[in-house]
Order: C-alpha cells, then structure tokens, then sequence
C-alpha cells in the first residue's frame, strides 16, 4: 500500500470541499477528495493506499462527509498523531480505520509502502524496514469497524434494524 502524505491540521473542508457537498454519492464525494492540496490524489490513489499526515487530521467541520469520501477512494486507513475528535468518532461511526501513532506519522515518507494490522496495531514501512506500535482498537470499536460501521454493528447486535 503507497502512502499519501500531509502536514498538519487538514480540514475537512481540504478533504472535501463544501463545493461538492450537494452530492451524497460516496464515488462523487470520492472523485473530488483531497483535490485542494493535491490533485491527483483521487485520480491516482489505489484500493488499499494509506494517507500519512501530521496532527489533528480532520479538523474543522463535523461533516461526516470526510472520511466517507476518504474510504470511498479505497484508501485503507490514516496514519496521524492526532485526529480532531469528531473526525475520529465519524471514521468510527462509517467503519473506516484510523491510528494514532506520532512517530510513524513523522518518519513514514511519501511513496513508501506500507502495511498496517488493526488487530496488533503493528504498522510496518516495507520501504525502510521500521515497524511502529499504535494502539488497537478497543473490541468494540474493532467490532463497529469489522461490521462496517455503527449502524451494520448495531444491526448485526439485533439491536437496530
């Protein structure tokens, strides 16, 4: 998996312009993702890529918008220090997988190939050999992310339908 990386404080409205809003298709939101700061991004980005980008990742607006279009690219998560909180709890709530881990944030490089596993929280940088140790996620959260996002966890629990 290629890493796309990012400084800090990318905003939900880089990661998704308001402009764009209007439609709710996941593959339109998708085709104009991180288009402010770099716009090949969504023209070249594969199933399974992986964005690396400083702290306090998706700050800004609470639109749910951001990681929907994220995951709709087929990035296969983000790698930050930091996530602003409503980013993170949206990332959580649409089942697409985030970590915290400052120092593969700051020594993981563009271009590098990257593999990640959720269930150790081991993430490794095939181009340099390091490994990094981010937190798993807590069952619950694995269970949500698993399942595909809240709402399929809570259905898959009996306890929406």
């Amino acid at each position: 998996m290629k890493v796309y990386k990012y400084g800090a404080n990318v905003d939900t409205d880089v990661i998704i312009p308001a402009r764009h809003l209007n439609n709710p298709d996941p593959k339109a939101l998708a085709s104009h993702c991180m288009e402010d700061i770099d716009a090949s991004f969504a023209s070249t980005v594969e199933e399974g890529d992986i964005i690396v980008a400083g702290p306090n990742f998706g700050c800004g607006s609470s639109r749910e918008h951001a990681p929907l279009a994220i995951k709709a690219c087929g990035v296969k998560c983000v790698i930050a220090p930091s996530f602003a909180r409503i980013f993170y709890r949206n990332a959580i709530n649409i089942g697409f997988p985030i970590m915290e881990c400052e120092q593969a944030a700051r020594e993981i490089n563009a271009g590098d190939q990257v593999s990640v596993d959720f269930a150790t929280g081991i993430i490794t940088d095939q181009t340099t050999g390091k490994t990094y140790q981010a937190a798993p996620f807590p069952e619950f959260i694995n269970g949500i992310i698993q399942s595909g996002g809240l709402l399929s966890s809570l259905k898959a629990r009996g306890v929406a339908k």
